[in-house]
């Protein structure tokens, strides 16, 4: 029997009832010397009146009761289930209302806590502005990247960049790339900026996603692709001049004793033309290397007999210049391929020692690997030469580039790659004591 049906028959019987008892009272009261029996029938009166009462205002507090859990959000509550007339079906009701209600919130909580997470676990740092200009970090990546600014405005930011700042300051949504400064290195980062008004208030959200690593990929696999179309072209032309020329020279090189000077000078320019043209090929045959991205094959090994080696490697080759060599902590380990890394590691020590050599009576080196904040190794190669000047130091990684006499423009280019092929940076600035100072993150 529903709840309906079972409130209207005990309405119906509490009315009736409540005739019942007022005929009753009125004939007692118009009987003379029933005394007794008037007492009795105003009581039982008085009774049914407040059973009817009681009756018709439960559910009127049952439902009041209920619209006030719902608007102070007291999902717990719980309601009589005793009673008849179909009061334990109203509050089976209520309950389960409530109990609906309770995993409905519990299930909007969890996507909440889900999408927090997802929102600060995410590799993009959000920051965001509010009307009054103060920025806050939105997730884990922001406070990593960010976690030396000192406050809350844009202009807290400038010691990541003018414009970066400036970009912070300013309002409407944009997307560009901007180089930052970011633990000391110059990094190229995608800015999106986008405004978002929700119930009445609006928030601008700034996304900010380093992408030199990214870039330098893509030079890299560029200059690689140049550099293989370059040297099959011309080993393609050089060839057969090559070959022709050697022929040349070696026909030449059989003829009797030149008869006349014109003879001899052709001979000359044949040999000539044929070592110059071996050399060439030589020369391009050397720098196919570069054409061919290397393929590194990570695995962990602990850094500090790996460094020692390449101390020992580099005393052998530089007696007189004196390396330092730190790393921290002592048992840092790193996931590298091991032999390329210290073909990088060997060229720019080389490079570090012949640098100072040539510029100091004292030269001195230093080797240091340490773990960074990010959970990242950081490798410095340090030498008190003269330096790379600013001009260059967008050059020296390039294929051919060198500003050595004997040099190729062939090592710090392979050095790159080999860094990148691990994805890692590697840059270079000004040494505190002057010099150079080389760094590679990985």
């Amino acid at each position: 029997m529903g709840f309906s049906r079972r409130f209207t028959l005990g309405l119906i019987g509490w009315v009736v009832a409540l005739f019942v008892a007022q005929g009753m009272l009125i004939a007692a009261l118009a009987t003379p010397g029933l005394g007794a029996a008037r007492i009795v029938a105003g009581l039982m009166f008085a009774a049914i009146a407040w059973g009817l009462w009681h009756h018709v205002s439960y559910t009127n507090h049952a439902v009041a009761r209920f619209v006030e859990t719902l608007r102070f959000g007291d999902v717990g509550a719980r309601f009589d289930r005793t009673g008849g007339s179909g009061f334990g079906a109203l509050g089976q009701a209520f309950d389960n209302a409530l109990a609906q209600l309770r995993d409905d919130r519990d299930r909007a909580a969890d996507e909440l806590r889900f999408r927090e997470a997802l929102v600060d676990d995410m590799p993009v740092a959000l920051l965001t502005i509010d009307d009054a200009g103060r920025i806050a970090p939105g997730n884990k990546a922001a406070r990593s990247l960010f976690r030396h600014v000192p406050g809350a405005r844009a202009a807290d930011y400038a010691g990541y960049g003018a414009t970066f700042a400036r970009r912070l300051a300013e309002d409407g949504p944009r997307e560009e790339v901007l180089l930052l400064s970011i633990d000391g290195r110059p990094q190229r980062v995608l800015m999106r900026s986008a405004v978002l008004e929700r119930l009445g208030t609006r928030t601008r959200a700034i996304t900010v996603q380093p992408i030199q690593g990214t870039l330098d990929s893509v030079e890299v696999a560029a200059q690689t692709d140049i550099v293989r179309v370059l040297t099959h072209e011309i080993l393609n032309s050089l060839t057969p001049v090559t070959s022709l020329a050697s022929t040349a020279a070696a026909l030449l090189e059989g003829q009797p004793p030149a008869a006349t000077a014109d003879l001899a000078d052709a001979r000359m320019a044949v040999t000539t033309l044929a070592r110059r043209a071996e050399g060439l090929q030589h020369f391009v045959e050397s720098y196919r290397a570069i054409a061919r991205p290397p393929v590194v094959t990570p695995a962990r090994f602990v850094i500090a007999p790996w460094a020692d080696e390449l101390a020992r490697l580099f005393a052998a080759d530089w007696p007189l210049v004196p390396l330092t060599r730190s790393v921290t902590p002592p048992a840092l380990q790193i996931d590298a391929d091991r032999a390329m890394l210290a073909q990088v590691l060997i060229n720019l020590l080389r490079n570090a020692a012949e640098a100072a050599s040539a510029a100091r009576a004292d030269p001195a080196v230093a080797l240091r690997i340490a773990r960074a904040r990010d959970a990242s190794v950081a490798i410095e190669v340090e030498d008190n030469g003269p330096g790379v000047p600013d001009g260059l130091r967008g050059d020296i990684f390039l294929p051919f580039f060198t500003t050595r006499k004997a040099g190729t423009g062939v090592g710090l280019n392979l050095a790159r790659q080999i860094v990148v092929a691990h994805g890692g940076t590697i840059d270079v600035a000004d040494a505190p004591g002057g010099g150079a100072l080389f760094r590679i993150v990985i």
